[in-house]
């Protein structure tokens, strides 16, 4: 039998732990808030590339107007774009959620262990069944009927007779006394 290896105490005591959690959680958020500032200055290098400053102080009205129908066309276009890619994304959740289902329903629900064979008597599961304070044994020879042929040959010779001739003679007390004592009769 392989040995219990003895359960390792660790090294490091719990308040140390805890200061070690608290410094490793401290380093974390800095380094998600420095991840921030990075997303937003990259955003804003983004838009200072594709849209750069309007000078609208030197424009006439209907250069403003221009202006403004040419943006509302680009908003359009961005618009629909955004619309497509957020149906294609939709599109490709369901897909994935579908699979997912299928792979679930492939696989099982749950991971089956391996099985092993286990020999294990009659005795023992009918007592695993039945609990320990039932004493139930199991010797199928000794719960079997023996069959004589006799037995077999007396049933095939019995008389079938029609129950309406003896009904009145074997009415009331006289009639079952009649019956038990032919029961009785031939095997004395």
């Amino acid at each position: 039998m392989p040995e219990k290896a003895p359960e390792r105490k660790s090294k490091i005591s719990a308040s140390r732990k805890l200061m070690l959690k608290s410094l490793m959680v401290a380093r974390a958020k800095e380094d998600l808030e420095q991840e921030m500032e990075e997303k937003e200055e990259q955003k804003e290098k983004y838009l200072e590339e594709k849209s750069p400053p309007i000078q609208t102080s030197s424009m006439s009205l209907e250069e403003l107007q221009t202006l403004c129908q040419e943006l509302h066309a680009k908003i359009d276009v961005v618009d629909e774009e955004r619309y497509d890619i957020e149906a294609k994304v939709l599109h490709n959740t369901r897909e994935i959620k579908d699979l997912n289902i299928k792979v679930l329903d492939l696989r099982g629900k749950f991971k089956r262990p391996n099985l092993r064979r286990v020999r294990v008597s009659a005795d023992a599961i009918l007592r695993s069944l039945l609990g320990s304070k039932h004493k139930v044994s199991l010797d199928l020879r000794a719960n079997l009927k023996s069959v004589k042929k006799e037995d077999t040959e007396k049933e095939k010779t019995v008389e079938v007779n029609d129950w309406r001739k003896n009904v009145e003679a074997m009415s009331g007390m006289e009639g079952r006394k009649k019956m038990f004592d032919a029961a009785k009769g031939p095997n004395q």
